[in-house]
């Protein structure tokens, strides 16, 4: 068959590369130039001072724990369609899509109204500074409408990224990041004759951005021809059993990502009660961090896209061989990165406007997270090619018994109990990745974690197994 690998010739690799390059980079661009944005938006609130930089870093924990909630059904989204997409199955993809989009709006609708109605409470969750829970509120009270219109982009995109179409959601972020940046530049700091609104004006513009993303993709689907965005009613005609299918298999991602928020929200709190100045950096440095996360995403975007799609179509073969190249590609890559940190992270901290202890605070956080991010993403890149091949199960039975039994009881205890400082506490928070790493690679080399959902996957699963028993024999 064309474009399958041909084994027995040895592997693909170039035609496999250039696979990544198409998906890859331009979701990771995405991704990266959305998180630069989030990077500038902390910079122009950093000139305010290291209380609003402070409080703004812990709403964005807020917003962590919204990802947390509707992640799951972005990860049975891109099971389902991807394979789909592979089989051709066209009806398949829409119900998918369709299944995903009301489950996250859903999400986005409750968070919402947390944070527009009690925004008191959760700032009250993540720290007990005063003076830095009445600046959350006011953002929190605006940011607040943002939440709905980011989950519907995100959905929107999910399924473009799912169905190779990446270009379209790349040029919406562009448009968005520099949209935020402007209006920053407007509502922030008082220019083109409009009030100084502080933390407000960022919300207030983070609100705009998103509106505009959200206009930027109906608009590029429209003028691409893009046909799966516009069958409305094709996306709501659910079948009982697909339902449940969609469900059964989605039900892990939720319930990882769920508990996984959950536990990051515990481990925030510990963090939360450290100084003021190490709140500061903390924020800091959470933005760098998910600047490396976004960009480096891009690689998991490619992993379950590509193995999912070859799955889908049945051929399994091609998957697995695709699958164990692409971990050690990513580790290579976030290993360099990780280099670069380490060299510039004070440079990172100054232009984040960090002086003294938090300045010294920052730099260490970031040292610690170039050497413990190889693994990070090692295993996040995993995780994402298990979930895509159907396999929901492993990863989230991994990520919650080491976050639960390990990585919780071990922060709270020195954080707490032992109030150490966040020299020592900080590197705990990753105390359980090497472990995982271990276990999640045995099992990526076993094969096992291929479970096809279409038809064509399906027919072809059994005479995949045998021939990875044969291989072992």
């Amino acid at each position: 068959m064309e474009g399958e690998i041909k084994l027995r010739q040895g592997f693909d690799w170039r035609g496999f590369l250039k696979n990544i390059a198409l998906i890859a980079i331009p979701v990771a661009l995405q991704n990266l130039l959305t998180f630069t944005g989030v990077m500038i938006d902390t910079m122009m609130i950093a000139r305010l001072g290291e209380l609003q930089v402070g409080a703004v870093g812990l709403c964005a924990q807020y917003t962590n724990l919204l990802y947390a909630g509707f992640w799951g059904f972005v990860g049975g989204g891109v099971l389902f369609i991807s394979q789909y997409w592979g089989a051709q199955d066209e009806e398949g993809v829409c119900r998918s899509y369709g299944l995903m989009l009301t489950c996250i709006m859903t999400v986005a609708t409750i968070f919402a109204s947390m944070a527009l109605f009690a925004p008191q409470t959760i700032m009250r969750m993540y720290t007990d500074k005063v003076a830095i829970q009445e600046i959350g509120v006011q953002y929190l009270k605006i940011v607040g409408f943002s939440y709905p219109l980011q989950l519907f982009s995100i959905s929107v995109s999910t399924l473009l990224r799912a169905t190779e179409k990446v270009r379209i959601p790349l040029y919406a972020a562009i448009v968005s990041v520099l949209s935020n940046i402007f209006l920053n530049w407007v509502f922030i700091y008082g220019n083109l004759g409009c009030p100084a609104l502080g933390v407000r004006g960022a919300a207030f513009a983070t609100v705009c951005a998103s509106a505009i993303n959200i206009i930027v993709l109906f608009a590029g689907c429209a003028v691409t021809g893009y046909p799966y965005i516009f069958r409305f009613r094709d996306h709501f005609r659910w079948a009982g059993p697909k339902v449940r299918l969609f469900l059964k298999r989605t039900f892990p991602i939720i319930m990882n990502e769920v508990f996984l928020g959950i536990g990051n929200l515990v481990v925030n709190v510990v963090l939360g009660r450290q100084s003021e100045s190490t709140i500061a950096a903390l924020a800091v440095f959470r933005t760098v961090e998910n600047l490396i996360v976004a960009f480096f995403s891009g690689f998991s975007s490619a992993s379950s896209v590509l193995v999912g799609k070859d799955i889908g179509a049945g051929r399994l073969n091609d998957a697995y061989e695709k699958a164990r190249r692409l971990i050690p590609l990513c580790i290579i890559t976030i290993a360099i990165a990780g280099i670069f940190i380490t060299t510039f992270r004070a440079d990172i901290a100054r232009m984040m406007s960090l002086s003294g202890e938090a300045f010294d605070t920052a730099c260490y956080l970031l040292m610690v997270f170039s050497i413990v991010a190889v693994v990070r993403m090692g295993n996040w890149c995993t995780n994402d090619t298990y979930r895509a091949s159907g396999d929901a199960v492993t990863g989230t039975v991994l990520e919650i018994t080491f976050m639960y039994l390990m990585v919780i009881p071990v922060v709270c205890i020195v954080g707490l109990k032992l109030r150490a400082p966040i020299y020592i506490l900080f590197p705990l928070v990753y105390c359980d990745e090497i472990i995982r790493f271990v276990i999640m690679q045995i099992h990526l080399h076993s094969g096992k974690w291929i479970r096809p959902v279409t038809e064509q996957g399906l027919a072809k699963l059994s005479e995949f197994r045998e021939s990875r028993a044969r291989k072992k024999r």
